[in-house]
């Protein structure tokens, strides 16, 4: 939920549907309710509802369609405008669909983003959001909130959603300890596992420390540009090496489901080996995959 041009659509038209940033403003309002099926690693399948935010469809929401819009929800992404002149109402928005998730899906985890950051002075971000954070995490009592600050225009979309999906996926910890023991074994320094659609990270092992926390974003967010530049030129993207005096990194496809990369800083193992270990792991990772069990749907609201 969120009222009326947050940017509820915008935002599941980058991750999810292959636009970028500048395309979401042809992208017209939604009306009434949006429903969108994503497979996401093979045996998860995301069923997303984007609600629209008009005063009208939120009023019903709350009477007339509360029985289907918050039956069974495992997730709900709560959308706020950090510029909204309606804060009052937004909260009182807010406080009406938690008391719904309360009364008939009282196990869903429950996601606020303060949205649309960019257009907040940059020195006055970590204390607006800070401020935001804190009364949301109170109004939500009793239930838990996990809150993130969000822009179209830059990483932290890309953060928010994926460890936003993290948190859904049911084999996240048998599959965290194969990429661990993979990336000892190849004597990595680091190595991330994308969900191949979204380019969101998926999971991750670091056997030393880096620099930027905020790198995995930023990776997601040019790799899936430069997919969508070589989509356009009737081109796939398939692999990418780069390497400079310090490191070499590998993307390559791993996985029916997924992309990996590997980041390796010791000159004395060449290319080849690294590409000839990745294509060894392959198959036991296929296999962690199809042994992972039965599909999983998960409702995902979207207000």
């Amino acid at each position: 939920m969120g009222k009326s041009g947050s940017g509820k659509t915008s935002m599941r038209s980058i991750i999810f549907a292959n636009y970028i940033a500048r395309d979401t403003r042809r992208l017209g309002a939604t009306i009434d309710v949006e429903h969108s099926h994503v497979r996401f690693l093979g045996n998860l399948v995301l069923n997303l509802w984007d609600c629209g935010g008009q005063d009208t469809f939120m009023e019903n929401y709350f009477t007339s369609q509360r029985d289907n819009i918050f039956r069974n929800v495992e997730v709900l992404i709560y959308v706020f405008d950090v510029e909204s002149r309606e804060l009052e109402k937004d909260m009182h928005y807010y406080q009406s669909c938690l008391e719904a998730i309360l009364q008939n899906s009282s196990d869903a985890k429950v996601f606020c983003l303060v949205h649309k950051m960019d257009l907040v002075q940059e020195d006055q971000r970590d204390l607006i959001f800070k401020e935001r954070e804190e009364d949301l995490k109170r109004l939500s009592r009793p239930l838990a909130c996990t809150c993130f600050r969000t822009s179209i225009w830059d990483e932290t979309l890309y953060k928010a959603w994926s460890s936003i999906v993290y948190q859904l996926i049911p084999n996240v910890q048998q599959l965290e300890t194969n990429l661990r023991n993979f990336a000892q074994i190849i004597e990595a320094d680091e190595v991330l596992l994308f969900e191949r659609a979204t380019f969101l990270v998926i999971s991750h092992y670091q056997c030393k420390e880096q620099r930027d926390a905020h790198r995995f974003e930023k990776i997601s967010n040019i790799i899936k540009q430069f997919k969508l530049s070589c989509s356009k030129l009737a081109a796939s993207f398939q692999s990418m090496e780069v390497r400079n005096s310090n490191f070499a990194a590998f993307i390559d496809v791993f996985t029916s489901n997924t992309y990996v990369m590997v980041i390796m800083s010791d000159p004395s193992i060449p290319s080849a080996a690294t590409l000839i270990n990745i294509r060894n792991a392959r198959k036991h990772f296929e296999k962690l995959e199809r042994v992972d069990g039965p599909k999983h749907s998960l409702h995902m609201r979207m207000r």
